[in-house]
């Protein structure tokens, strides 16, 4: 029973719940010990939620002429939505990527293949084939377009809570599925939401396809949180929108933290100060 569940994000389709488990929560107990509190938790205190698989496509004998995924693989609509928006990003924060100009504001297949090439050449997603950006940006849709899908990661949210849960943590994708699981159940005794390199904050692509529970709407607080804490570093291109004030109150606590070169990593966030101070804050609050 998990005092603190925490919910990875994107491209994690080849990890797994034990994996997870065993760096995130020496990440954690790193940030509490940067935090000074003196606090500890035990192993047991931490449950990582684990969706990956649900991405991860069955074994099959690949045929000789399987083309790789490129650009007319991204498909109209979000995942194009979403993949100029992560171009805007990474040219503000990296001189080597060429931003987009007027003439690419139309989504052509080409201005997408222009897209995905500067991309590739950002800090940001060096190392990231591709065929990875473009599978990230289908699991991006999946989760906000696939009730079937969003329905099955939910759930395994829903299974992690117990009634000792007081933190939930969400990375990446992984906040925004916090943030709708704490609006789904405001009955859960869940007092701290702390989010991750959240993209929760981008207008079009996330914010306006949030799903807020019954009546509710994208921008609404969550559940019965009283503490919500959001960390972005001013290199993440994923969480586009650094402060969450404007679309959530002035209740969020936004904090800029710096992960060096990866900037996006899960990991990096964990063992700031800032994360541990915001996890045992949380737990604290009965």
């Amino acid at each position: 029973m998990a005092r603190v569940v925490c919910i990875h994000g994107i491209g994690q389709q080849h990890s797994g719940e034990r994996e997870l488990h065993a760096s995130w929560a020496a990440a954690l107990g790193d940030g509490l010990t940067r935090a000074g509190t003196g606090a500890t938790l035990e192993p047991g205190d931490v449950r990582c939620v684990f969706y990956g698989d649900l991405f991860r496509h069955g074994g099959r004998t690949l045929a000789f002429t399987d083309p790789p995924l490129g650009a007319p693989d991204v498909a109209e609509g979000l995942e194009t939505e979403l993949l100029f928006a992560l171009w805007a990003e990474a040219a503000r924060t990296d001189p080597a990527v060429t931003p987009p100009d007027a003439r690419t504001l139309v989504r052509t297949p080409r201005a997408v293949q222009r897209a995905l090439n500067a991309l590739s050449r950002s800090r940001f997603f060096a190392g990231v084939a591709v065929r990875g950006m473009i599978l990230d940006l289908k699991q991006v849709r999946s989760y906000l377009s696939d009730p079937a899908v969003s329905d099955a990661v939910q759930q395994r949210v829903s299974d992690a809570v117990s009634d000792r849960t007081r933190v939930l943590v969400g990375h990446s994708l992984g906040s925004v599925v916090a943030y709708e699981a704490l609006c789904a159940h405001p009955e859960w005794p869940v007092r701290a939401l702390l989010t991750l390199g959240s993209p929760l904050g981008v207008r079009n692509v996330v914010f306006d396809r949030l799903r807020a529970g019954e009546g509710g709407k994208p921008g609404d607080w969550p559940g019965g949180v009283e503490q919500w804490t959001n960390l972005a570093d001013e290199g993440d291109v994923v969480a586009l929108v650094k402060d969450l004030r404007p679309r959530f109150g002035d209740r969020v606590a936004c904090r800029l933290v710096h992960n060096g070169a990866a900037a996006h990593d899960a990991t990096r966030y964990l063992n700031t100060a800032e994360a541990g101070r915001a996890v045992i804050d949380g737990c604290a609050l009965d």
